[in-house]
């Protein structure tokens, strides 16, 4: 079979992906590496990420984008038997182990020059709307309709995202039991 160029370039940036996650975990690299420290650790050229990525913001918001799937598709997995409470603890609990401090970094960055240049992360973009999808469906099959499972979740997705933030900034200083004001802030 042979594969037209677009397949070629998908199938070289997936494989460079791959190479990416397994080398640095659950972590990140840090905004402060260059392009070519990246590609070293990897064993490629800073070129080749450069054409697949198109810069370190790149790179960071691909493996942002894998990892939250990945994450996502666990924690999917937990909420099919559990209730939107349980979803929002395991939520929680999953971005705020220690060794989540450079990913939780890495999302506001990426966020943040997304926000200047949405075109420029689209697939970013487009995929932080996962968490307050599963959150809005747990919403609807406990009761309530379609807009306020939506409104919900959102809420609690913006909360989620607000606390962490801080802990980003100022680590130590988010509300002891910051899941249980964010349970009761959402209403459920």
């Amino acid at each position: 079979m042979i594969l037209s160029t677009s397949e070629r370039k998908g199938s070289a940036r997936e494989r460079l992906l791959a190479r990416l996650l397994d080398a640095f975990g659950e972590a990140l690299p840090s905004p402060e590496m260059s392009l070519r420290e990246v590609a070293a650790r990897i064993e490629t050229s800073h070129a080749l990420l450069r054409y697949h990525f198109g810069s370190l913001p790149g790179v960071l918001a691909a493996m942002l984008t894998a990892q939250r799937s990945r994450d996502n598709e666990a924690l999917l997995e937990a909420a099919q038997q559990g209730t939107f409470d349980d979803f929002v603890v395991a939520i929680w609990r999953t971005y705020t182990r220690p060794e989540q401090l450079s990913r939780a970094r890495g999302f506001f960055y990426v966020a943040g020059l997304a926000a200047y240049g949405p075109e420029d992360f689209r697939a970013f973009v487009e995929s932080i709307g996962d968490l307050t999808e599963m959150l809005s469906s747990l919403a609807e099959r406990e009761g309530l309709d379609a807009t306020e499972a939506r409104d919900t979740a959102a809420v609690t997705v913006a909360a989620i995202r607000g606390l962490l933030l801080q802990e980003v900034l100022a680590p130590g200083t988010r509300p002891e039991d910051a899941v249980a004001l964010i349970l009761r802030m959402s209403g459920s």
